[in-house]
Formats: C-alpha cells, structure tokens, sequence
C-alpha cells in the first residue's frame, strides 16, 4: 500500500473491501498467480438485476483493489448450471416441455426459447450479454463443465477422503427425515440422468466412488469425480472456493448460513474461506423479495429501455446494505443522480474523487459532464408538449442550450432517447390532468402575467422567484401545495423537478399558453 494518510485513502464501500483482500493476501501474489474474485449465478430462473448487481459490485472492489495495489487479479463468473432442475419457472415459454425434464443438470433440459443447445447454456448466454454490455473483464465457468472436464476431482476425492466430518457439518442443520438420507455427494442416475438425492450406502476412498441406493433397492456404484456426481449446494460452494483459489465472493442476506457452513467445509478442506461481503435483497413494487422463477420486478433489459447502463450501476452502488425497491419508479431519480454525480467529479481530487461513485461506475475514469438537461426535466418537456419523437425534444433543448447537439452532447442524446420511452410506458398513461379550483385559477393567472412581463430570455432561477413570489401571495397551506397544484393542472402529474427549470426549457409563452388555457376551468386534456 501507499504511505498516504487515512485522512487521505478513500473510505467508499468498495476501497473498504479492497482493504480486506489486501490484508488477506498480505500485499503478496497469491499462490494461483493472482486475486480470485468470484460471483455465482443460479441459472434455474432467467436472469434478473439482483444476480448481475452482485457483478457490478465486485467489479467495483476489484478495481478498488487495483487503484490500492499492484496486485493481478481475476474475475469469475461462475454458472451451478449442473444443478438438477426441481421446478418449472413461471415465466418461460414450453414449460410442459421442460417438465418433462424435472431433476436432470440445467445443462441437459432442451432450450424452451429454442435457441441454444439447453436450457442452461440458454440462461448462460443472458448472464454473459449483460456482463459484456458493461465491458467487464471476466472469465466465465460453467459448473457442469468444470465437473466433467476433472477441474474439480482433487477437491472431490479430498470430500470423499473427509466425508463423515464434512457430513456432520451439515446433519445438525436438518430436519430428522433429511438427516436420515443426507450425502454431501448427489450421484447422477446413468439410466436417466437425474440428479439423485439418494442415500449412499458405501464410499471407496482408493476407488474414489460412491455406492447409492436406486429406488428399485439396487446397490449403484458411481465415481465421484468425472461429472458422475455433484455436490449438495453447501458443499459444492465451499469445493469450488478450494478448487478454484478464490480470494473475494460476495452474497445475499439470505445466503448468511450458507456462508458459514460452506466456511467450516473450507477449513475441514485446509484452504481459507474468501472474504465476503453480505449484500441486502432487492425487494419489488410490492415490497416482496425477487424472484429468479417469478420473474417478479424489473429485468436488466427493461431498465435499460428506459435508462442509461450507469443509472443502473449506481443503483447498485448505493447503499448494498440495505433493502431497496426494484421497481419503474426509482429509474428518474436514478439517472439524475447519476448526473448530480458526474457534475460534482470535476470539482474534486484525490480521495474525495475516488469516493464519488462515478468513479467506480466509470472504473476511475469518468466522462466529462455535459450539464445541459436532467432526466426528470426532459420527462417534463415530454409531459408538456407530448412528445413522441427525439426531433421535437432537441427543438426545445437546442433554444435552451443553444450549443447543445446530438453530437456534442451524446449523454443527453441517450437520455431523449430513455424518456420518450420511458413517457410514453409510465408517464403518459398515468396523466390525470384536473382543473385548477377558484384560488389556482387566481393563482395561476397572475403567475402567467408574471411571466409575460418577465425580459427575454429569463433565466431559471427568475422564473423560480416569480413563481414563489406568487404562491407566498395566495393562501395555499404551504408552497408545496402550490408546485403540486401547478404540475396537476398544468402537466397532470403531481410532481417534477424545479419548476423555473422546466419553464426555462418550456419556454416561457408555451407555458403561459398552458396557464391561460387552465384559467378556463376546464382540465387541460392531452393534445
């Protein structure tokens, strides 16, 4: 490490987890050549941004980690899709087809999208696009072939030669009926090709097999090595972390106990468990944990319909610790954050700099911010003169920031892009415009003579004080009442950013046009 000062080392999240694998390894190359981050994924259920955070995250402390040292590292990630399937998700096509399949390795189910050679490799394959959609530097493994090409025998046979105290790590963890039949090893059937959770009668530490018994009473002699078996999910964890050498994984809250056995497997194994990081849940509208076989809250490629690949890594960032909604609504605040961020950047140096988040979204090296638009005005402009393409959004932005292009401002290019989707699937169909009551009539007119009499070419922060001024001046319970009676009348929603913001952008006759047409009385309905 540098010989700077704690008051000068950044103290974000990711450098505190950095810290943690640097005192692990002592500052010293690992054995393997390198620091082994990993993440897994269970590709039972189609991919969901809680799966791809984890991801993000460590990247995050990966490129911590570089920024504190000169040590090499690597990055997993790494696919259980050797695990036999026990039920149907709910949100795939074929799913009788795939029933039929109940119990064999992912890797063995035929595609139901039909257009991979399984339903693993079909899952694989979204995990992988999302991955390389950041630019991430990862090696991806595939549990099923690591079993069957003998990556993991070694620490196979090593279970095998240890099996009854690793047995009895787990025992006291089950019920009675589950402790009866339980084996750290599942045999996979060679007339079926299921994965078996049947008891084991016999173990061969010299022939390195197992022996189970088949429903028919059989005694069934397998190896255990060579993909003939897999092993139950707390042992297999705690397999690959020796097999492989990994230094770094993190993990969900529900995954606690998980963490710890597999640790106690680890050691009973010789190795050192990895250092972790515990990571909240996300949870959905409903305040529910997401589900990879309910497919409930938002996909990865939904988000990004409606927003920008760094709103979504700062969505990740921000507190890991806590549960937070995965849901539409949290995208605005999301991207003009992000902005917020951005902006701040070129303000800073030093540690100050590596605890912005853009640096770590951005792996150390932000873009310039471009400072023109943010996400929650343009869903305003696009609210107010229903916009339904990009040409008629840059004809407001280009009169507000004269010098901003498509090409010169390729950020807020990308973001006309989001909010017109983004209005036309959540903002437009919500519009509920109602008409002013006799005191926001009053109101409203005399904040539109205001305007009128403002010079050309106001600034923002004008029209923000015309608009307290006259608020202050009528008997509304507070000004809050007042900016929410201006965006329900005037745009049909009942919030948005500051309101000189949006007039400035507007302009300042097509939002008093807007305030004479609600002096009528009558709700302003959608051109």
């Amino acid at each position: 490490m540098s010989g700077k000062t704690p008051a000068d080392e950044p103290r974000s999240w990711p450098f505190e987890e950095a810290r943690k694998v640097l005192k692990r390894t002592g500052g010293a190359v690992p054995e393997t050549g390198h620091v082994l981050f990993a993440t897994g994924y269970g590709p039972s259920g189609l991919p969901h941004i809680g799966t791809f955070g984890e991801v993000v995250r460590t990247q995050m402390v990966r490129r911590a980690l570089a920024e504190l040292s000169d040590l090499p590292s690597r990055l997993f990630a790494f696919s259980d899709d050797m695990d036999g399937l026990r039920k149907v998700p709910d949100n795939i096509p074929n799913a009788d087809m795939v029933a039929r399949h109940l119990g064999q390795p992912l890797t063995a189910i035929p595609d139901p999208f039909g257009t991979h050679e399984s339903f693993g490799h079909h899952n694989n394959a979204r995990l992988r696009s999302f991955l390389d959609r950041f630019g991430f530097d990862y090696a991806f493994k595939s549990a099923t072939e690591c079993y069957r090409s003998g990556v993991f025998d070694s620490t196979l046979l090593a279970i095998l030669a240890d099996y009854e105290r690793i047995t009895n790590v787990i025992l006291p963890t089950l019920g009675p009926e589950r402790r009866a039949t339980y084996s750290p090893f599942l045999p996979i059937c060679p007339d079926t090709g299921r994965v078996l959770q049947a008891p084991v009668v016999a173990c061969d530490v010299d022939a390195g097999t197992i022996a189970y018994r088949a429903v028919d009473g059989r005694s069934v002699e397998v190896p255990v090595t060579g993909g003939h078996c897999k092993l139950q999910w707390k042992a297999d964890w705690a397999m690959r972390w020796v097999a492989l050498g990994v230094d770094y994984e993190m993990s969900g809250k529900d995954l606690i106990d998980s963490v710890r056995l597999s640790g106690q497997i680890c050691r009973l194994l010789g190795a050192r468990p990895p250092e972790g990081f515990t990571y909240e849940l996300f949870l959905d509208e409903a305040g529910e944990k997401i589900s990879k076989s309910r497919g409930n809250g938002l996909s990865v490629e939904e988000w990004l319909t409606y927003a920008p690949t760094e709103s979504l890594a700062l969505f990740m960032y921000n507190s890991p610790r806590k549960a937070k909604r995965l849901y539409f609504d949290v995208i605005p605040r999301q991207v003009d954050d992000y902005l917020g961020w951005l902006e701040k950047f070129a303000a800073q140096n030093g540690a100050e700099r590596r605890d912005n988040p853009a640096w770590h979204i951005h792996a150390g090296d932000p873009p310039e911010a471009e400072g023109h638009v943010g996400f929650g005005l343009l869903l305003n402009l696009a609210s107010a003169c229903n916009a339904e393409d990009s040409a008629m959004l840059w004809g407001f932005i280009t009169r507000y920031a004269p010098t901003a292009t498509p090409a010169s401002a390729p950020i807020l290019d990308r973001l006309v892009g989001h909010a017109l989707a983004y209005y036309r699937d959540f903002v437009k169909p919500a519009k509920r415009y109602r008409p002013a009551t006799d005191e926001e009539r009053a109101a409203i007119a005399e904040l539109a003579d205001a305007l009128e009499a403002l010079p050309p070419g106001a600034d923002a922060e004008t029209v923000q004080n015309e608009v307290y001024a006259v608020g202050k001046r009528h008997d509304f319970a507070s000004l809050r009442d007042w900016f929410r009676a201006l965006y329900e009348v005037l745009l049909g929603q009942s919030q948005g950013p500051r309101f000189g913001s949006f007039v400035a952008l507007y302009g300042i006759a097509e939002t008093v046009a807007l305030m004479r047409r609600a002096q009528t009385g009558e709700p302003i309905a959608a051109e």
